[in-house]
């Protein structure tokens, strides 16, 4: 027997199945009575299929599976119809440039087999992907497939929201490669759910707090006449980015990590929104405040340093000496102490790195002392404390905390210090 196919009006796949026992043989799987894929839920990025198992599998008890397609196009009639569709290889589909010489390499991408190479023909034979493992194929024209053996419920994630997409099931006999079509359907994913947009007040500290990877918008209005608009933001713990646009236009676009001061020029009548974007490793906490009065804020003012020092040669079996920097302005710093084990490492440290918390979350007892201090020479505005009562050989998590007026309190970077195990 010779058969011959021909091509009539472009590139395309087809399967060939042969055989001698044409009654006794069943390549093709059979569909249940109702051959319909049926959407069970539909959310924004997700929709769930679930469709009747095929008999081939529950009744012949032959070796099947379930490949199901997503498209953006349209419902497709076979597999081989997707497997097309998936492997037209770009440079084959496409035209050379007018210009361009015709090397081997040229016409070898175009599909011609090239004369010393049968490799290059293996095209038209190209093997299906392996059925019986989840087989991923790359997107290409909008377009999955995923295989996933004889389940017949499945969940089709990362879509976009308010999108339609179209779904296929095929059930593929793993011995023949043969499948037969289950009958479409297709869904629109439900619509991104309506930002809600918090209204800032004038010189009120709001409280956020953004999702990992996720995004919240605010809105600030402040009175027409307005000259300056500043912004103080506070991100307690990772970075986080801050866009401000001013009726529709984009004035600032940055990353902030601890306290960060932004000021505007006002314009007349204008109105702020604001689109903080959290990060991808974890949540974001933020305090935000919006003022056109600056002088009035509630935020301590920081020096730029917000680590503490330790001195080593001041370590005693019972006491440590530490320092750190203050401002030109008057504040009250409180600084507090915590035993540690000897092992607390970087990740400890990180989670307890909250700049938003304030004092009034620590124990009365873990209090040591607060004080008040400030220079006009900013060179001179440093303070020494000596921590007493300490046990020989101990860590100890060291923390200061200045307050504002507005009584909004921002932590220093933690210290670990260690006292002399033998003095």
């Amino acid at each position: 027997y010779q058969l011959e196919l021909l091509s009539t009006e472009k590139d395309t796949h087809f399967k060939v199945y042969a055989t001698t026992t044409p009654e006794s043989d069943q390549p093709y799987p059979e569909l249940p009575y109702d051959p319909r894929v049926d959407v069970t839920s539909l959310g924004r990025t997700t929709v769930t299929l679930a469709w009747k198992p095929s008999p081939t599998a529950s009744v012949l008890k032959q070796p099947i599976q379930y490949c199901v397609v997503v498209s953006r196009e349209h419902n497709f009639k076979s597999l081989c119809a997707v497997e097309a569709k998936l492997s037209a290889d770009d440079a084959f589909m496409m035209a050379p440039k007018p210009g361009l010489d015709f090397s081997p390499f040229d016409f070898a991408h175009f599909g011609f087999a090239s004369e010393n190479s049968a490799k290059e023909r293996s095209f038209l034979t190209k093997p299906s992907p392996k059925l019986g493992r989840h087989a991923h194929s790359r997107p290409k024209a909008d377009i999955q497939k995923v295989c996933i053996g004889n389940k017949n419920i499945f969940t089709v994630s990362d879509l976009k929201p308010d999108t339609q997409y179209y779904f296929d099931v095929f059930v593929a006999n793993s011995d023949s490669n043969m499948s037969t079509a289950y009958l479409g359907t297709f869904a629109r994913t439900k619509e991104e759910a309506k930002q809600k947009t918090v209204e800032l007040k004038d010189g009120k500290v709001t409280d956020v707090f953004v999702k990992r990877k996720g995004a919240k918008f605010l809105r600030f209005a402040p009175v027409p006449s307005h000259q300056k608009v500043t912004f103080f933001v506070h991100s307690c713990l990772d970075a986080v980015q801050i866009q401000v646009r001013r009726d529709g236009k984009l004035l600032l676009s940055q990353n902030v990590e601890g306290i960060r001061q932004f000021q505007l020029r006002g314009k007349p009548k204008a109105k702020y929104l604001i689109r903080l974007k959290g990060n991808k490793k974890g949540a974001s906490m933020l305090k935000i405040l919006a003022t056109t009065r600056p002088s009035k804020q509630s935020f301590p003012s920081l020096p730029e340093d917000r680590r503490i020092k330790a001195f080593d040669k001041l370590r005693t079996c019972s006491s440590v000496t530490v320092a750190w920097l203050g401002t030109q302005e008057r504040n009250k710093f409180c600084i507090y102490k915590k035993e540690v084990d000897d092992n607390y490492n970087e990740d400890q440290k990180k989670r307890e790195q909250n700049q938003c918390l304030g004092p009034d979350t620590r124990k009365k007892s873990e209090k040591v002392l607060c004080k008040y201090f400030h220079s006009q020479n900013l060179q001179k505005a440093v303070t020494t404390e000596t921590i007493k009562g300490l046990q020989p050989g101990k860590s100890y998590l060291l923390d200061v905390y200045v307050t504002g007026h507005g009584g909004h309190s921002v932590k220093y970077q933690s210290k670990v210090v260690k006292t002399r195990k033998v003095c």
